[in-house]
């Protein structure tokens, strides 16, 4: 895999390397490592021991090796704004954007007008970006920026609600990265609803004990999750599997084809 290293760690904003170990990835360049042995001998070399910065430099290779492999580098990642997401083309979620506001608390009559009215104002924003996907137009377009800076910037008598709508203010160019690409989701709620299970079965047991545990759990509900999306019984799938009938065709042929439909 060809990397260039430093270009890739650095794009691991939320966690970065002192500027000792960048400066020795600099000096590096563009270089190839054919398999784990070399990597890890490149990182003794390097004298890069600690299991933190190990960890980053080696998300950093594996972020290089990908985008080398023909990974698109346009990909566009929504997330609620948790820092290990934020790589490549970063999105925000507009409901988890919502919930600086929803968290909010008014005193008194003014302070929950005043929230009322922004989060009704807000909603109203989103159903037309909504509307925009849907048949976007330059004219739309700067129609919607400019009502967006017109909401996030407005003052109101609620100190506090002021300080979130200027922090959302801030998130603008990925709060509206769908006026550039419209085919994108406006939240993640798919995504979060593929973990809830995980979620709640971690809640209710304490959670798994092992790495083989933690594996077992993870492979067996992304099965169950994807043959759920595939329309598939999961049951039906694991009799199959186990029985060695494999009747049922390879699950990532499937996907294949439910992309190739949903393009057309």
């Amino acid at each position: 895999m060809l990397i260039p290293l430093l270009d890739q760690i650095l794009l691991l904003g939320n966690a970065p390397l002192p500027k000792g170990l960048l400066a020795k990835f600099e000096a590096l360049g563009e270089v190839r490592y054919e398999n784990d042995k070399e990597w890890e001998e490149n990182l003794q070399a390097l004298q890069i021991t600690e299991d933190r910065h190990i960890r980053i430099a080696t998300e950093g290779a594996l972020l290089g090796s990908v985008t080398e492999h023909g990974f698109n580098k346009e990909t566009v990642i929504v997330s609620d704004d948790a820092g290990q997401f934020n790589l490549f083309l970063h999105a925000l979620c507009w409901v988890h954007a919502d919930r600086v506001i929803e968290k909010l608390v008014g005193y008194s009559d003014n302070q929950k007008e005043a929230l009322e009215e922004t989060r009704s104002r807000i909603w109203k924003l989103y159903t037309d970006l909504k509307e925009y996907k849907k048949s976007p137009t330059e004219e739309k377009k700067s129609h919607l920026e400019a009502w967006f800076d017109e909401i996030f910037t407005t003052q109101t008598c609620f100190a506090s609600l002021n300080q979130a709508l200027k922090r959302l203010h801030g998130k603008k160019a990925e709060l509206l990265l769908v006026l550039e690409r419209p085919e994108i989701p406006l939240h993640n709620n798919l995504s979060e609803n593929d973990i809830r299970e995980y979620a709640k079965r971690r809640k209710t047991s304490g959670s798994t004990r092992s790495f083989l545990g933690r594996r077992c759990r993870d492979t067996f509900v992304t099965l169950k999750k994807t043959c759920r999306k595939m329309s598939i019984s999961f049951w039906v799938f694991i009799n199959d599997r186990v029985s060695g009938k494999k009747a049922i065709p390879w699950l990532p042929d499937l996907i294949r084809l439910k992309a190739q439909e949903l393009s057309f």
